[in-house]
């Protein structure tokens, strides 16, 4: 491989890694079953209300 190719294909190899920073995230973040778990009753403990 002669040095202009390999030099164009670091460049290129970088470049990609630069724009794949700066894209959108198809995924979101990954939450565990045990925070999933304290999410959900954080939530149901928000929505009962005790009547008196």
């Amino acid at each position: 491989m002669n040095r202009r190719k390999k030099a164009t294909q670091i460049f290129k190899a970088r470049v990609k890694r630069a724009n794949a920073k700066l894209a959108p995230k198809k995924k979101s973040k990954y939450i565990s079953k045990a925070e999933r778990a304290k999410l959900e009753a954080e939530a149901n403990q928000n929505t009962v209300v005790p009547e008196s």
